[in-house]
């Protein structure tokens, strides 16, 4: 009788767990929900995506119950998937960290106060790319080098007579080049989270659709110049340029050490060295510089590598906040840990869905459709494309652009033997910069009020905005530029393990 009794337990207990088959329609409908949520709640009606996200989350996870899945199960499967996100998400707010520390040292100030020296109005437009590339570089912000060293460009071209849709777009431009190869960038860091990548690996392999973009672009920009760049010669300096080159010399002691950490972050970038503590060691200079050089207190620079920069700081004699135009401030007041939460938040938001979505498989059976339709790299990557640019069309958010066909991508990429710098990369190309030429998202809004043209206006001259992805399919097609996986990579035991999961042998 016991025996009966133990056997039965054992059958009841076997049927729990069985798990239902997981249907094309049922791992379609959190996927839509997802779109449809975002689409509305974010795009139309403004809700906070990382909710709508959660509740995104909750769909996927009715579902993953119904389908006979536990809550451990689920939790153990978005603890997984943050688990490998942690250490890039970690690099994340170590960049907040650092341009804290750059901003109180005087690195950032010094590079825009030098930026805007080099402008030279018979090379206005190419220059104008050129300085805002190299602020948004160095300080990973494409929309602080607009809101910047950008509209004080845009006063100069204003106060010139030169046509401003053209100089915006090239603002745009040099502000998104920054954007995607910076590595204090929220998007750079992001794409090869999503996929599953290195982040020095992924700036190097951008400079493959990047760089060619950006050589169009001087060579676009500097022809433009010539048509007009000789009636410009008799004008002067904006009044604007003028205080902030007075208010930046009053506030911040420039010197050449005050460049040494942003040579430092370079340095670790060319010779592979680990992130987090080149970008440590690059903000430990920022701070003896603040506190030797621009004689700030240990303690504000601990404060703006936390919270960010503040007017407040400043007790330079003579200096008041009174009367101050606003570009000073919004210049300055920029950084620290806390400003990366946001970008974190999303993030964990983000995987908390992924996780859910891939305790079923749904997103395998969803890409097992798809790819019976592509074939090629090529395809795949068009297919990346497409799915980055509905994303922007849809959620009107870059970084949501990013993390989720990221995430819907990765596995498909390994195997297929293509590294996952080659899906952070087409990433890049066809969410990060196709966001500020879309009319109604944050970045297309922001850009076109912070420099005075519609979105529809400087599109044409934002050329590193769709080069990118023109290349991406190029080299797609023809294999230029593409990494695959080899015995010898990193990533081949996880290509040979989900190749066998599929029942292929690829050794």
């Amino acid at each position: 009788m016991n025996l009966f009794w133990r056997n039965t337990y054992e059958w009841e207990s076997k049927k729990v767990r069985e798990k239902k088959e997981t249907t094309l329609f049922l791992a379609v409908i959190p996927i839509l929900a997802m779109i449809v949520l975002l689409g509305v709640g974010y795009a139309v009606m403004g809700l906070s995506p990382e909710v709508l996200m959660l509740v995104s989350a909750a769909i996927a996870g009715v579902i993953a119950i119904y389908l006979g899945y536990t809550w451990d199960e689920i939790m153990d499967s978005i603890v997984s998937k943050l688990s490998k996100t942690m250490p890039a998400i970690f690099i994340l707010i170590i960049v907040g960290f650092m341009i804290g520390s750059w901003m109180i040292g005087g690195t950032i100030p010094m590079m825009v106060f030098y930026g805007l020296k080099l402008i030279s109005p018979k090379y206005l437009v190419v220059t104008s790319f050129l300085v805002t590339a190299f602020v948004s570089v160095c300080t990973g912000t494409s929309w602080g080098s607009a809101g910047t060293i950008g509209v004080a460009l845009m006063g100069v071209a204003a106060g010139m007579g030169a046509p401003l849709p053209i100089v915006a777009g090239a603002i745009v431009s040099g502000a998104y080049f920054g954007d995607k190869m910076s590595p204090l960038s929220d998007t750079t860091n992001l794409a090869p989270i999503a996929a599953g990548g290195k982040l020095y690996d992924h700036i190097q392999h951008m400079f493959w659709t990047t760089g060619p973009g950006f050589i169009i672009c001087c060579i676009v920009y500097t022809i433009v110049g010539f048509t007009f760049g000789g009636d410009l010669a008799a004008a002067g300096t904006p009044e604007k340029v003028t205080i902030i080159f007075e208010t930046l010399s009053q506030i911040f002691k420039f010197n050449p050490l005050i460049i040494l950490p942003p040579l430092i972050v370079l340095y670790g970038s060319i010779a592979k060295k680990p992130t987090i503590p080149i970008m440590l060691a690059s903000s430990a200079v920022a701070i003896f510089n603040a506190v030797t050089f621009q004689n700030f207190s240990l303690q504000d620079c601990f404060t703006a590598a936390i919270s960010g920069f503040n007017m407040d700081m400043i007790h330079v004699a003579g200096f008041t906040t009174e009367g101050l135009i606003e570009d000073i401030p919004k210049l300055l007041q920029r950084g620290g840990m806390i400003s990366m939460l946001n970008t974190v938040l999303i993030a964990f938001c983000a995987y908390g869905f992924a996780g859910t979505l891939a305790v079923t498989g749904s997103l395998n059976i969803v890409l097992n459709k798809l790819m019976t339709i592509v074939k090629s790299t090529g395809g795949l990557i068009v297919s990346t494309i497409i799915s980055c640019i509905t994303a922007v069309f849809v959620t009107s958010n870059g970084q949501l652009s990013i993390l989720i066909p990221g995430e819907m991508f990765k596995d498909t990429y390994l195997k297929k033997g293509l590294e996952p710098r080659n899906l952070s990369r087409t990433l890049e190309d066809s969410a990060t910069v196709v966001e500020p030429i879309t009319p109604w998202t944050a970045a297309g809004v922001y850009m076109a009020t912070t420099l005075g043209v519609s979105t529809l206006e400087y599109l044409p001259w934002a050329i590193i905005c769709y080069t990118g992805v023109i290349f991406a399919v190029i080299w797609g097609f023809t294999g230029i530029g593409i990494k695959k996986i080899t015995k010898d990579s990193e990533y081949y035991d996880e290509y040979v393990a989900l190749n066998k999961a599929d029942g292929i042998d690829v050794e």
